[in-house]
Formats: C-alpha cells, sequence, structure tokens
C-alpha cells in the first residue's frame, strides 16, 4: 500500500504522536521513511530571522529518526529551511522530490482568527500534494 512515508515533524509536543503512527504505518507496509523539519524563519521589514538555530533542528530531526529506526522502521531525515509562510511549500516539496506516497503530520490545533489570517500548515500541505495526507491525533496520553 504505502512504500514511502513522509513525516513532517516539528519541535512541538505533537511529534510523539506523528512519529508513533507513521512507524506503526511503516512497520505494517514494509514502508521507508523519510522525516523532514522545517527550520523555520520570519521576515521582518528589516532582516529574515531564523526562529531555530542548526543544532536545534538537528535534534528535533534526529530524535524522530533515532525512534523510527528504534521502532524497526527504516528511515532517515532532512532538514528544510523556509520561512513560516512557505512551510507548507516545504513539505510538499520534500514529499514531491522523495516520491512519498504519504504524508503524516500533526494538525495543530489553532483559534478561529489565526485559522483565518492564516491556514494550517496541515491543510495547505493537503492542498499542494499529489500525496495521501494523514493527521496524526494528538497524544494526550502522555505515551
Amino acid at each position: 500500500m504505502f512504500q514511502r512515508i513522509l513525516l513532517a515533524v516539528d519541535s512541538g509536543p505533537a511529534n510523539r504522536s506523528v512519529v508513533r503512527l507513521a512507524g506503526d504505518l511503516a512497520r505494517l507496509t514494509g514502508a521507508r521513511a523519510r522525516v523532514v523539519h522545517v527550520a523555520a524563519s520570519s521576515a521582518t521589514l528589516a532582516a529574515v530571522v531564523s526562529l531555530e538555530d542548526d543544532a536545534e533542528a538537528k535534534l528535533v530531526l534526529d530524535e524522530a529518526v533515532t525512534a523510527l529506526r528504534d521502532a524497526g522502521v527504516e528511515a532517515d531525515g532532512v532538514v528544510a529551511r523556509a520561512l513560516t509562510t512557505q512551510i507548507a511549500a516545504a513539505v510538499s516539496a520534500a514529499a514531491e522530490e522523495w516520491d512519498a506516497d504519504l504524508i503524516v503530520l500533526s494538525p495543530h490545533h489553532r483559534g478561529a482568527l489565526e485559522a483565518l489570517i492564516s491556514p494550517r500548515v496541515s491543510d495547505a500541505v493537503a492542498h499542494s500534494t499529489r500525496a495521501a495526507v494523514l493527521l496524526a491525533p494528538e497524544d494526550t496520553t502522555g505515551h
């Protein structure tokens, strides 16, 4: 069914459920996994400001890749760089480049006003990719 599963992870607590769900699917289907973490920058009138340094970005990526490998999944990872407004495009581009047939990410629940001003990354990815998109429910149990 799925051969290549791309996981989009950030530094939030929802990563556990994304990694667990994608890992379970990869084991069930014999798929390979690739983790992508977008190190975001914010543009101001005067400069582009990195919101995360290289070491932080690599740590987020390495934790997810290690968890997948520990679960018996063939996995690798990449750090992409993008402005906060281009995170969805970076995830979609990574999926297309790697020829992923499934993207797993977190829905990141937000308030209605914030969602109106800026669509969720998950929504934007779903509308800009040919791969199937699966939203991992937030792990509220702490496992």
